[in-house]
């Protein structure tokens, strides 16, 4: 099932981003802002798509998944952001990128199976 696994791979990536947040926080106050930008919109991608999972209507669904997949993109923007002022490891950095980058794959697949299904049957 599409919709768990983007669920547990969301999931999974909100845990690591409160968890750089925290480090983030403890190692430089002056990154604060970037980092608390970067916790909202990273968790919020699992959130969106917790509820989309539980729309009432495809058109929610397709509603929450699509801010999923706009928050994805913000969150790739502040970790580039973080890599490029040299304000987080570059390693970690890609770890990190790879996986926003895979869920904005998916969440946009999933968007797409969406849109097409509608055309489909309209």
């Amino acid at each position: 099932m599409a919709e768990s696994i983007i669920a547990e791979k969301t999931y999974r990536f909100s845990i690591r981003i409160v968890k750089i947040h925290l480090h983030l926080c403890k190692e430089d106050r002056d990154v604060y802002s970037i980092s608390r930008q970067l916790l909202r919109s990273g968790t919020s991608i699992g959130a969106n798509v917790e509820e989309a999972l539980g729309g009432h209507t495809e058109k929610d669904f397709s509603a929450k998944m699509s801010i999923a997949y706009k928050e994805s993109r913000e969150t790739r923007y502040w970790l580039r952001l973080l890599r490029d002022c040299d304000l987080i490891d570059h390693s970690m950095a890609c770890s990190f990128l790879k996986d926003v980058d895979e869920i904005i794959r998916i969440t946009g697949s999933i968007i797409k199976t969406v849109k097409n299904k509608n055309r489909k049957y309209s």
